[in-house]
């Protein structure tokens, strides 16, 4: 190799290298098992809790009821 092919094959390793860093990540973070477990049972407790009715909901019933 001459000299300049060495030079300018070592700047776009550097350059290469440089923009990987910047790069945003493609992987996500590692979640164990034991992990992934907790967070389904969470969320499935919060999703059994969340249907319950609005205060909306029963103003308009009671207004309902009070019309003859």
């Amino acid at each position: 190799m001459n000299r300049r092919k060495k030079i300018k094959q070592l700047l776009e390793a550097h350059a290469k290298k440089a923009n990987a860093k910047l790069a945003p990540k493609k992987k996500s973070t590692y979640i164990s098992k034991a992990d992934r477990l907790k967070l389904a049972a969470e969320a499935s407790q919060d999703s059994i809790v969340t249907p319950e009715p609005a205060g909306s909901d029963l103003i308009a019933e009671t207004k309902d009821a009070s019309q003859p």
